[in-house]
């Protein structure tokens, strides 16, 4: 019999992957990260949810404390990068460092498994000519979750299954009702983790980054105002900013040497350009020449053409590398800090972390 580890987050999604895996005839072991403490999936109430769906199907089920990874891989990371004038992006970060990794050697060395599954809304398939597994976008795209596994290493894909791939969330729901999960109806999770815990971003960071009061000033550098902390605004933001001008300002940098917030006109957040670190080649290779492609600078936003640069690296570590994007028109609010994922399709090339705008 097949055996696979389906990570459980006490939510509808994971559940219903569960219950496939199990109704298709797999032997199924769920598997809850301790992330936090709090409300929400991945926290304390999550893990109560996952404990109930694994005694519904009569499957074992394992809960592996994880808070210190969180802690060193998400929420230090969240506060030096905000501490430093970006806007992180966990998510990503979370998927690979925090879950699938753990996941998959928890797998191997502690239960002899090598797959496991999860309820992201993602397809992976393999390319015999490349040698390498794809990832691909769901078949539901107002559901799909590939921008936040762009970072995920081959092994880990090989090692990976995404039953929800093909599935649209409506069905999802049906599904879980069918099998009478008790996750059925259970809302949505809308925010960030740390932020449902915490009831805010701002909540979360002001636990750990001090107030530290400083400029806004426009271009030219005119002082326009004070703010309380830069790590309380962002690149494209326009609301909260505090300031009375004839026309709407938006965030379009922040100067963490000089502890100031920079906007300007909505004209002034666009760019043509950016580099993006930390790069992760996914479906194919590490190019040497510039491809063609379709660029996500954010979640909700829709790919745009782009022509994607190769710039210098060693070639051996595929986060040691990194590429110029120019993109075909010119973009808002592009963020540091936030990843950038390229796409052929609904193949998903590669991916990485804006560093700057240029």
């Amino acid at each position: 019999m097949n055996k696979v580890v389906v990570g459980l987050s006490g939510g509808v999604d994971s559940s219903v992957a569960a219950a496939i895996l199990h109704h298709q005839g797999y032997e199924v072991v769920g598997l809850t990260l301790w992330l936090m403490k709090g409300k929400g999936q991945c926290c304390s109430e999550g893990m109560v949810d996952a404990a109930k769906i694994c005694e519904h199907l009569d499957i074992p089920h394992h809960i592996v404390d994880s808070r210190d990874v969180f802690q060193a891989n998400i929420v230090d990371y969240l506060v030096a990068g905000y501490s430093d004038g970006i806007t992180p992006l966990p998510c990503s970060q979370c998927n690979k460092s925090v879950k699938f990794g753990p996941m998959v050697s928890y797998a191997r060395e502690k239960l002899g498994i090598d797959k496991i599954a999860t309820g992201h809304y993602a397809r992976i398939s393999y390319d015999a000519d490349r040698d390498r597994y794809q990832l691909r976008r769901a078949v539901d795209l107002n559901k799909d979750q590939s921008y936040f596994l762009y970072d995920l290493t081959q092994d880990l894909l090989a090692a990976s299954v995404f039953p929800l791939g093909e599935t649209h969330k409506t069905e999802t729901r049906q599904i879980a009702a069918q099998f009478g999960l008790n996750t059925a109806d259970k809302p949505e999770s809308m925010d960030l983790c740390l932020v449902e815990s915490n009831g805010s971003m701002r909540a979360f960071l002001d636990k750990y980054i001090a107030p530290q009061k400083g400029n806004i000033v426009d271009e030219s550098g005119k002082v326009l105002g004070q703010h309380d902390g830069i790590h309380h605004y962002t690149i494209g933001q326009r609301k909260g900013i505090g300031i009375a001008a004839p026309q709407a300002l938006y965030v379009i940098g922040l100067d963490a040497v000089n502890n100031r917030v920079i906007v300007g006109d909505r004209n002034s957040a666009d760019r043509t350009e950016c580099t993006v670190a930390r790069v992760n080649w996914v479906s194919l290779a590490q190019p040497s020449a510039p491809i063609r492609a379709e660029v996500q600078i954010r979640y909700r936003s829709s790919a745009v053409p782009v022509t994607v640069i190769p710039l210098s690296g060693d070639g051996q570590d595929a986060h040691s590398t990194r590429v110029k994007l120019v993109f075909d028109e010119p973009q808002f609010s592009i963020t540091p800090g936030q990843a950038a994922v390229w796409y052929d399709g609904d193949i998903l090339l590669g991916g990485g972390i804006i560093e700057r705008q240029n």
